[in-house]
C-alpha cells in the first residue's frame, strides 16, 4: 500500500525493528527529504530508531544504517533496544482535572475571593 507522501520516494533500508527509511530527492524541501515509517503504527517512539539509522535520519552522515553496520566492529557496545519507559497507562501522569484522570476531578480550580468583614 503506497501512501501519498511516499510517492516518488525510494526505500533506503529497513532496520531490525522493521522500520522503513525513505528518501525523496528533487523538489522536496531540504531537511524534509528523509523520514522513517515505524513498523508499529499505533505505538511508536523515537527510541525505536537504532543509532546507526539515527545519524542518517538527522543528516549527520550520508551512510545508511546498513552501511554503518558493516563498518561497526562486532565487539562495539550493547545491542540497541527500544525504550518505552514513561509510556503505558500505568506510567502516564495525568494532572488534576485531566479527562483521563477521573479520580481527581472533584477539585475546584477557582476559589472566589471573599473580603473580610470589618
Amino acid at each position: 500500500q503506497t501512501k501519498i507522501h511516499n510517492i516518488g520516494a525510494t526505500v533506503v533500508g529497513v532496520d531490525k525493528f522493521g522500520n522503513k527509511y525513505y528518501e525523496k530527492l528533487g523538489d522536496t524541501q531540504y531537511g524534509r527529504h528523509r523520514w522513517v515509517e515505524y513498523a508499529s503504527k499505533n505505538r511508536y517512539n523515537a527510541s525505536q530508531v537504532p543509532p546507526e539509522w539515527h545519524g542518517w535520519l538527522h543528516y549527520i552522515t550520508d551512510h545508511t544504517g546498513d552501511e554503518l553496520l558493516l563498518l561497526k566492529p562486532k565487539r562495539y557496545g550493547v545491542e540497541h533496544k527500544e525504550n518505552f519507559s514513561g509510556e503505558g497507562d500505568e506510567y502516564i501522569y495525568h494532572s488534576k482535572g485531566h479527562s483521563l484522570n477521573p479520580g481527581q476531578r472533584d477539585w475546584t480550580r477557582y476559589q472566589p475571593w471573599q473580603p473580610k468583614k470589618a
